[in-house]
């Protein structure tokens, strides 16, 4: 499944719901059934009912997520796992709700950045070659669809291998699919300077994020770096940390295994450690949640600025290729008549 901003959204005030109704003193199985007769819980209501029902039978909430059938991730099935049995159920689905919320806000200001870069690459790949347009120009001009044909033909070619590849790439990354598939789409996006140390701040703010809340919620530290690992989207930060649980149940903390891993910058590794050991954890996973989520954000611009600049340097490169050869042509032309 594709997740848009407005998917997250979703899943951020339905979480944000329950842990009111919770909060409040509202039964959970009351809380449940309210939620699946709201219009935003719509095109889960089938799931609700599900749940409801295995509630009913018997069973606990968390075994009544656990059976369906993918709907909830498992780093969610975590926290309300945890908070059940702590008896914080309401604590446990107001950290999932500011998470889904942070997570929307990092991929809608993402594609708001990324708008001006599509939308000129478009213009780009719509204008040249020039030979093209022209061609198509004159033959709405003259009035001859058999000249327009050519035109039509080379930009469904160019945009459709375009959108293949962007739709391939979004197949590849979706967290249903193979590691192999995501790390093949991963190594391509490691090959683009800029975009390939804001993903990777992108990556680390929402492992900070996702740390935060499980260390928050109670559960133990190396299951919290494993489902953290999974929940930050990334296949290499999630093959490093797996081979760590032999290293700390030899004694090693996750900090020094932090500092060990090529993965994570300076930075990440000393405030980590600093969190670790003052006791602090928590607060220092909110500074770097805060600080890779904004350097993220400024890499993209930066990179968006790049591309928008490479993009209209190659712009105008060609409009003066274009014009030099047409005069190149039309004094020759000219030189020959003589």
């Amino acid at each position: 499944m594709i997740v848009t901003p407005w998917q997250l959204n979703r899943r951020a005030e339905l979480y944000h719901q329950l842990g009111s109704m919770v909060s409040a003193g509202v039964p959970l199985l009351k809380a449940l059934e309210m939620a699946s007769v709201n219009p935003s819980a719509r095109g889960s209501r089938p799931v609700f009912l599900n749940i409801i029902a295995r509630l009913k039978s018997g069973l606990t909430f968390a075994e009544s997520m656990q059976a369906t059938e993918g709907w909830i991730p498992e780093f969610d099935l975590a926290l309300l796992s945890v908070g059940e049995k702590s008896g914080r159920l309401d604590a446990s689905f107001k950290l999932l709700s500011a998470y889904y919320a942070s997570r929307a806000k990092i991929v809608r200001d993402t594609i708001t950045g990324l708008i001006t870069t599509l939308g000129t690459l478009h213009v780009f790949l719509l204008v040249f070659p020039l030979g093209y347009l022209i061609s198509f120009a004159q033959g709405i001009f003259n009035n001859n669809p058999a000249q327009c044909i050519p035109f039509l033909i080379q930009k469904a070619v160019i945009f459709g291998i375009a959108y293949g590849l962007v739709f391939f790439s979004i197949y590849a990354s979706q967290g249903q699919r193979g590691r192999r598939w995501r790390s093949i789409t991963e190594g391509f996006w490691k090959m683009i300077p800029i975009l390939r140390t804001a993903r990777q701040y992108l990556i680390l703010a929402r492992l900070s994020a996702a740390l935060e809340a499980l260390v928050n919620a109670g559960v133990s530290i190396v299951e919290a770096w494993e489902l953290a690992s999974r929940a930050s989207g990334s296949v290499d930060l999630q093959q490093t940390v797996e081979r760590w649980r032999p290293q700390i149940e030899s004694g090693a903390t996750p900090g020094e295994l932090v500092n060990r891993a090529a993965f994570f910058p300076e930075i990440f590794a000393n405030l980590y450690n600093t969190g670790e050991q003052s006791g602090q954890l928590d607060d220092a996973l909110t500074r770097l949640r805060s600080y890779f989520e904004d350097e993220g954000f400024r890499r993209m611009k930066l990179f968006t600025r790049v591309l928008n600049g490479t993009i209209y340097g190659l712009v105008a490169l060609l409009v003066a290729y274009s014009v030099i050869h047409f005069y190149i042509g039309y004094f020759n032309s000219a030189i020959n008549a003589f």
